[in-house]
């Protein structure tokens, strides 16, 4: 484990603001509310992990299930989709549909001709763009690293999306994808680089729908709000939402920290730095929506001017999270458990830690977890029990 304190905290950011939806749906959750199947997330309080980590209250908001998806990914995703198929629909019509179904927005788009999505994924982007390419009434194409778990692949594969293997990490895979765009191939990535940045900050968007559940789900259980939050980081988009969400670190807003695999650390390696860090590799760690080299380029003035603090945990850590979560009921995967990962890595290993955060006895910690068992057979493997029985307990 390695944990940052990060030096460049509240220097100005340079973040582009987000751009106007130029009519059409105003906010992420609009969108999602009109698709079948939407409702919250649960956030739930894990009693047994506060008590271990000496803290009052521990909340886990449990991305286990979003539209059917055992991941966040697909608010982001349909978010994205929906804004550049509104740019197309506008260059047309002038202005964004208007829709109060989402069977109105399908049959609007339905005129723009026949397009296709690309992106490049470990595993949750690619299936939740695969899923909102089925949902809009297009094709998906989606490239993935080498050493892909097949659970993965063939998940992806079940959406109706066609999948390509890379003979290399995920970098590859992402510059593959960027390289067949075309007027009917719209990659959709959520990590950017120089002339590609809109579609990753919508991407980001969308996340905000989780954030806005948290707050509603707050309120009507009487918590106090979060003194302090870990996000999963792999390029950066999902820290990027919670930043926009909480913007001010303490004394008056909650710590802010984020959490990669050591194998991964980009993030780490760049606040260290000061700039922008490719981390080397083999990216090969079981939380496999991390194994990212390079911070996205929209992301990074965000987290170095946000993230409070990081840390870089093994896998070791995430795996004994999943055992953690299962005996609280929850089914998190490798990369959803990593937020709780971190906080058991600090607790073991950097005891004074959460002290020196300001972080007391009456403490609420919030844990965002990305992702139920993505890949079933490691986790059954990591937990000693299936998702299905850990559900049902």
């Amino acid at each position: 484990m390695q944990l940052l304190r990060n030096p460049h905290v509240g220097e100005p950011p340079g973040a582009a603001s987000a751009s106007s939806t130029g009519g059409g749906l105003a906010r992420p959750i609009d969108l999602h509310r009109l698709i079948d199947g939407y409702a919250p997330t649960p956030l739930v309080a894990v009693d047994s992990l506060a008590e271990r980590l000496g803290v009052g209250r521990v909340l886990v908001k449990h991305e286990v299930n979003r539209f059917g998806l055992p991941a966040f990914k697909i608010i982001g995703a349909s978010w994205a989709t929906y804004r550049v198929l509104s740019a197309r629909y506008a260059e047309a019509h002038v202005a964004a549909p208007e829709a109060t179904t989402f069977a109105d927005l399908r049959a609007a788009f339905a005129g723009l001709g026949d397009l296709t999505l690309v992106t490049a994924t470990d595993g949750n982007h690619g299936r939740a763009v695969a899923r909102a390419a089925a949902w809009f009434g297009l094709g998906a194409d989606i490239y993935m690293p080498a050493g892909t778990a097949t659970a993965r692949v063939e998940a992806i594969e079940g959406e109706g999306a066609r999948v390509t293997v890379v003979d290399g990490d995920y970098d590859l895979a992402v510059e593959t994808a960027a390289a067949t765009a075309s007027a009917d191939r719209l990659v959709i990535s959520d990590t950017s680089w120089p002339g590609y940045t809109e579609v990753p900050g919508w991407i980001a968007e969308g996340y905000a729908t989780i954030f806005a559940e948290i707050d509603e789900q707050v309120a009507a259980a009487k918590w106090a709000t979060p003194d302090a939050f870990v996000v999963p980081v792999g390029v950066g988009a999902f820290a990027q939402e919670a930043l926009t969400r909480w913007p001010v670190g303490p004394p008056t807003g909650p710590v802010r920290i984020a959490v990669e695999p050591t194998t991964a650390d980009c993030l780490y390696r760049s606040i260290e730095a000061g700039e922008p860090v490719t981390a080397p590799g083999p990216h090969d760690s079981i939380m496999a929506g991390m194994n990212c080299g390079t911070v996205s380029q929209i992301a990074w003035p965000a987290m170095r001017a946000g993230i409070d603090w990081c840390v870089t945990i093994e896998d070791e850590f995430a795996e004994e999270a999943m055992r953690v979560l299962a005996e609280a009921g929850l089914v998190v995967g490798e990369t959803g458990a990593a937020a709780v990962g971190a906080w058991l890595a600090i607790g073991t290993e950097t005891p004074t830690a959460l002290s020196e955060m300001g972080l007391g006895r009456d403490a609420t910690l919030l844990c965002l977890c990305t992702e139920g068992a993505t890949d079933p057979v490691a986790y059954e493997r990591i937990v000693g029990a299936s998702p299905g029985s850990v559900a049902r307990r």
